[in-house]
């Protein structure tokens, strides 16, 4: 099994049931594997290897799809780019991960075409649907006319991806995955969420990440679901959607569901035929999860909650556990192991917190090229994850911060979590995140990041009256920014470092001036 057999099963089991649709242009299982199977050959006619490494810098749409699975028959190696970056953060991805070509989308081609020159391995650049440089190719130079199955032995234990985390606290790194790892993490899943072929799913997060690719879209395409791709996430255009395609499956990180719920009228949509909404990549308040229970018109919630380096996998908090649950992360999902755990490897009491650990057949191989990456975060076969988490009497898991992130005030630990939570349940504040900042006598304090709702305005005095109700005194905010929009990677994840390296100064100015 590999990641390209089921794709190649579905277009013999049901080749006239619609795979993909995307602006309009939808494709049956039996064409989009005909299309898949022009490119790997056309790949292949140019001289590539398996076990090659080939980079994609593309938004989401039907020939990010036909790409993937292209490269991935044809034997490739699949290095996912986030659209979003410099040519100089491109140049180092394209670099460190050895990459041979880059398939890009016209709009990044200057991009690409200046990241390839520093120091790279990159001989082609091939561009839907023109090349406007001469010295780069056009997709249909290199889409061939042969439908067969490439001439390329794929087996389980091959080479995949290399997925980059999202850098949330610094420079990237090249998580690599071999294709039973990826088909581990869609059958863990299929048996988590019971997706089945009947499913039509929406796909909204970009498809470079980790969750949306992975644990959504190739689960999908493994059981034979019906899949509407959107290139960008546009609140009204998602709803009309849903209404339109029946979508039945709904996956979205915390700031989609927010978005949508700031939609005018958006109880005029019909959303009736939703039947399971996941949500993951970032902590979600409990209060977002009701207002979503309710815009949906459905309780079957899950809780995904893992990181690119397992897969991603983790933990999961099923629908009937919000009721009891709701806030925690869960317990492992299918194929996984989880622990939390002090620094001497021991597992931590009811109530203690420590890091949260991972094992099992969905986590990453190593850091491509980095052995001392890989060493520190891969030990005695478990995932070191960088979260703080504590476990209950009844084992389930809540993340509360990363490592990285935590504030220690006057010798007590903030976590960022319990913090942003009380915040974003004020009912003038969309959303809020937390960061330290050096205080003479506590060490650290706590400083607030807010993003009001339209429209809102709101005084220091109010927010401390309502924390000091909710929170601990050393856990309140003693100084707020307000900000139009929060930083966040392409996961979801709010840019803590970038917070601190913006607002520390700001926070500490301002309180001079008091």
């Amino acid at each position: 099994m590999n990641l390209s057999t089921s794709l190649t099963l579905n277009a013999n089991r049901h080749p006239d049931k619609i795979a993909v649709i995307c602006e309009g242009r939808s494709y049956t299982y039996k064409e989009l594997n005909d299309e898949v199977n022009r490119m790997a050959n056309g790949f292949l006619q140019l001289g590539y290897k398996k076990g090659d490494k080939v980079g994609m810098f593309m938004k989401n749409s039907d020939h990010f799809i036909i790409t993937f699975y292209a490269l991935a028959k044809a034997g490739l190696v699949i290095v996912p780019v986030n659209f979003r970056l410099t040519a100089t953060e491109t140049s180092y991805i394209l670099a460190q991960s050895d990459c041979i070509a880059v398939i890009c989308d016209a709009e990044y081609e200057e991009i690409i075409s200046e990241a390839s020159k520093n120091e790279t391995d990159v001989k082609h650049t091939i561009v839907h649907p023109q090349a406007s440089e001469s010295e780069n190719l056009n997709w249909d130079e290199v889409r061939s006319n042969n439908v067969q199955e490439p001439p390329v032995e794929v087996v389980a234990t091959d080479d995949a991806e290399i997925l980059y985390t999202s850098g949330t606290t610094g420079q990237p790194k090249g998580a690599l995955f071999d294709h039973q790892r990826i088909v581990n993490v869609n059958t863990a899943f299929i048996m988590g969420t019971e997706i089945n072929q009947h499913d039509r799913l929406i796909h909204l997060a970009p498809l470079f990440h980790s969750a949306q690719l992975n644990l959504f879209f190739l689960t999908g395409i493994m059981v034979g679901t019906t899949n509407i791709i959107h290139r960008d996430f546009n609140p009204v255009e998602v709803l009309k959607a849903i209404e339109e395609y029946k979508i039945t499956y709904f996956f979205g990180v915390p700031a989609m569901y927010n978005a949508l719920l700031q939609v005018p009228e958006r109880e005029k949509y019909n959303l009736s035929t939703v039947q399971k909404c996941l949500y993951g990549a970032a902590p979600m308040a409990p209060g977002l999860i009701d207002q979503a229970i309710e815009l949906f018109g459905t309780d079957q919630f899950y809780n995904l909650c893992g990181l690119t380096e397992a897969g991603p996998g983790g933990v999961i908090l099923y629908p009937d556990e919000h009721k009891t649950k709701l806030g925690a992360g869960g317990k492992a999902m299918f194929l996984t192991n989880v622990r939390v755990v002090n620094d001497n490897m021991e597992d931590v009491q009811s109530g203690e917190t420590g890091e949260f650990i991972i094992r099992g057949g969905t986590v990453m191989k190593e850091y491509y090229k980095k052995p001392e990456e890989t060493s520190q975060a891969l030990k005695g076969g478990w995932l070191f994850t960088g979260d703080l988490a504590t476990i209950d009497a009844e084992g389930y898991i809540t993340i509360v911060d990363r490592k990285k992130d935590m504030i220690i005030s006057g010798g007590e630990n903030v976590y960022s979590v319990e913090v942003e939570q009380v915040l974003n349940s004020h009912p003038k504040i969309l959303e809020a995140a937390t960061i330290g900042f050096p205080d003479e006598r506590w060490g650290e304090a706590v400083g607030a990041v807010l993003v009001l709702k339209e429209g809102e305005t709101v005084n220091e005095d109010e927010i401390i009256t309502f924390c000091r109700e909710r929170l601990a005194g050393y856990k309140i905010p003693r100084k707020f920014v307000y900000i139009d929009q929060l930083p966040r990677n392409t996961s979801g994840k709010i840019l803590k470092y970038q917070l601190r390296e913006t607002y520390q100064n700001e926070i500490l100015q301002g309180l001079e001036g008091t």
